[in-house]
């Protein structure tokens, strides 16, 4: 009996891919913002989280931001001054490689720089990652936050919890329904590199060390068509580049409009 051919399995988790849509609209869209907005910016992101990402975005409603592939945005600004959509947008493209996006603003470099220099959520660190500091659960009767509260803002581990931290390592017992430890367990090091088991004790006793933060770059200004490099480690305040070799200090007491 022939099989029917109403008979088919769905896959739920099957999506369509937008593939070359996606991107001829991200490339369209990055030409329109370059003629509407007055600022272009280069940013990177260190600690990547969507949701503080996100949060830029609410925070900047009248500003316009990319964050997806970099060559699709290196198209968009041109690679030469052959095919930029508006003159010396191409110089940017150098700036565009790891974890980069644009932003579009009418607000003016010093309002960006004192907006971004104020903007470093923590969150948690994942593995992979370099411990920024060094977490220690002391000897004795373990507490909910690992001893980084006083003892009288804490509380003590629930002891069903007990099995879990020996699951990764930490040598506790049980004594008369509390968790104990007969020595300090160093969770992590400053500077070494992050395993699975640490990034979950870390989190456990909520201790947060990853800071997102954005850093510029550069960035172009509409008027006069003029692309300011960023020197390295003075993004956040001090001294510009310019493409032309010249430099210009920045005023950090200029406040955000």
């Amino acid at each position: 009996m022939p099989r029917s051919k109403r008979a088919k399995v769905v896959h739920l988790s099957k999506v369509t891919k937008k593939g070359k849509e996606l991107t001829l609209k991200t490339y369209a869209n990055i030409q329109a913002c370059v003629a509407q907005y007055a600022y272009l910016y280069v940013f990177a992101v260190d600690n990547m989280r969507n949701t503080y990402l996100k949060d830029v975005r609410v925070q900047l409603s009248d500003s316009r931001l990319f964050f997806g592939k970099t060559k699709v945005m290196a198209a968009a600004l041109g690679r030469s001054a052959a095919d930029e959509p508006a003159p010396n947008t191409s110089q940017l493209t150098p700036h565009l490689s790891g974890t980069i996006g644009l932003l579009f603003s009418p607000r003016p470099p010093a309002a960006i720089r004192a907006y971004f220099a104020g903007f470093h959520p923590l969150d948690y660190a994942r593995a992979g990652t370099r411990a920024t500091r060094t977490f220690v659960l002391p000897a004795g009767v373990v507490s909910s936050r690992g001893g980084e509260v006083a003892a009288e803002e804490d509380v003590p581990l629930a002891h069903g919890v007990e099995p879990s931290l020996r699951k990764w390592g930490v040598p506790t017992r049980l004594v008369k329904g509390r968790v104990e430890l007969e020595n300090e367990y160093v969770v992590c090091r400053a500077g070494e590199v992050l395993g699975s088991g640490q990034t979950t004790l870390l989190k456990m006793f909520g201790v947060a060390t990853a800071e997102f933060g954005v850093e510029l770059r550069a960035y172009w200004v509409k008027e006069g068509a003029e692309v300011v490099v960023l020197t390295e480690g003075e993004a956040e305040g001090g001294r510009e580049v310019r493409e032309d070799g010249e430099e210009e200090l920045v005023d950090d007491d200029e406040m955000m409009e």
